[in-house]
């Protein structure tokens, strides 16, 4: 079976070739459809993911001087949206955001935060067009959330994340069109977050999760003889979150600390041959330091680091249950402790304040070239007018023009339901939505 991206027929085995080319340029697969073949042609499987993104970019196996191929080191997941920066802020901060001041779009990032938030109520409506940059006019990612402090201690937040991967057309081997559709994913989210203590607060949040890639399409439309399903599942994501105030040459600062493990869950299947992939579990360490300029000027400086709780390709570990799997991914990478540590992304960002009015972001993202190759810079605004606040977000062309993820937009609008924001020019800590202090450092 074939898809067709673009007006161009792709094969599935082709997936992992849509990387690097002769000339070593880096492209990113942004949406790609492996098929699990039960047929003499095509032996073994591949990743059943019609998923999107420079999340799941793709190298291309490369010939070394020795004149051997070396493997693909990729690590490719089912259901890669759950990866996607959804705010405009965090991307604009080149996707930093698991230790930064809470917002509405907090329990994407780490459900800890969300308890640290000042006003009683918010929500937070997201907009990304994605991989215009090739020409697709038809997929975007949403993500509408919402949070209610219903005690100083306690938050609740549901949120919604809808991916739309546009129209897809499926061919068989012969390039002849088996039938149009439209893949869609989506993940409903709840979450609750409590202090426990004047600094330190902790956050889980339950999802139920829906990936639809292939519709109706039956075994004997298909040459893998197996009928294909939407695959449905759950996961938890788990989150804590520091904070402590200081004062920094006589500055009022302040420093955030966070961890989130995302996507833990069990595996999730496409087909009626009970083959199973891999959620995106995902483990997130990371830092934000604020302080203040003087009583208008304030800047934070973001760093997170990620690495996929997965097991690493060819590693012989795929079969592995979850647990074992997760713990394993330290470990596992063919290539020894050199490999896991290509498997660390880096997000760095900084976020200058003017009067808690204006908001400047600047940002950088770094996937080593074996493991995906998404490099960017990013650049973002934000505004704030009492209750109500706008962001924008901006990937910047890299080296590479050609890459899916250049120039892309992400938009948000943050709306604070308990008047305005409860920030003064002599607070110590620039928040997310205007920005103000935690309420579990006031004293």
């Amino acid at each position: 079976m074939l898809f067709k991206l673009n007006n161009t027929n792709i094969s599935p085995m082709a997936v992992p070739l849509l990387g690097k080319g002769a000339s070593s340029n880096i492209f990113a697969v942004e949406r790609s459809i492996a098929v699990r073949s039960m047929t003499n042609k095509i032996k073994g499987f591949c990743l059943l993911s019609l998923a999107m993104l420079g999340l799941v970019a793709v190298s291309n196996a490369q010939t070394s001087t020795s004149g051997a191929v070396e493997r693909n080191k990729t690590i490719i997941t089912a259901v890669p949206f759950l990866t996607i920066t959804p705010d405009a802020r965090a991307g604009g901060m080149g996707d930093a955001g698991v230790a930064t001041d809470p917002d509405a779009n907090s329990a994407f990032w780490n459900p800890g935060k969300l308890a640290f938030n000042t006003q009683k109520s918010g929500m937070a409506v997201n907009y990304t067009p994605w991989l215009r940059n090739i020409g697709v006019n038809d997929i975007f990612l949403s993500h509408i959330s919402g949070f209610y402090k219903f005690r100083k201690e306690d938050a609740l937040a549901v949120s919604l994340t809808y991916f739309n991967l546009g129209s897809i057309q499926f061919t068989d081997d012969n390039n002849n069109p088996i039938t149009d559709y439209n893949p869609q994913e989506y993940n409903i989210a709840a979450t609750y977050s409590r202090l426990l203590g004047k600094n330190f607060s902790l956050g889980i949040t339950a999802k139920f999760l829906n990936s639809n890639l292939f519709g109706s399409i039956s075994a004997g439309a298909n040459s893998t003889n197996q009928n294909f399903k939407p695959a449905r599942t759950a996961a938890v994501d788990i989150g804590g979150y520091y904070t402590k105030q200081m004062s920094v040459n006589g500055s009022p600062s302040q420093l955030n600390l966070g961890a989130a493990i995302t996507n833990f869950g069990p595996k999730l299947s496409y087909s009626d041959n009970n083959t199973r992939d891999v959620l995106p579990t995902n483990l997130r360490l990371g830092s934000a330091f604020s302080t203040e300029l003087d009583e208008f000027n304030k800047i934070t400086f973001a760093l997170d680091i990620n690495k996929l709780l997965v097991p690493s390709p060819d590693s012989g570990s795929g079969d592995k249950a979850l647990i074992p799997g997760m713990f394993g991914s330290f470990t596992d990478a063919p290539g020894g402790g050199a490999e896991e540590l290509q498997e660390v992304n880096i997000s760095g960002g900084v976020e200058y304040w003017y009067n808690n009015l204006f908001a400047v972001r600047g940002g950088y993202f770094y996937e080593h070239p074996d493991k995906g190759n998404r490099r960017y810079f990013t650049a973002g605004i934000g505004v704030r007018i009492n209750t109500l606040g706008f962001d924008l977000g901006y990937i910047m062309p890299g080296s590479d023009s050609n890459s899916p993820l250049s120039n892309t937009l992400r938009f948000s609008l943050i709306f604070n339901f308990n008047g305005a924001n409860a920030n003064t020019a002599s607070d110590a800590t620039p928040a997310s939505d205007g920005p103000s202090p935690a309420p579990g450092n006031q004293e």
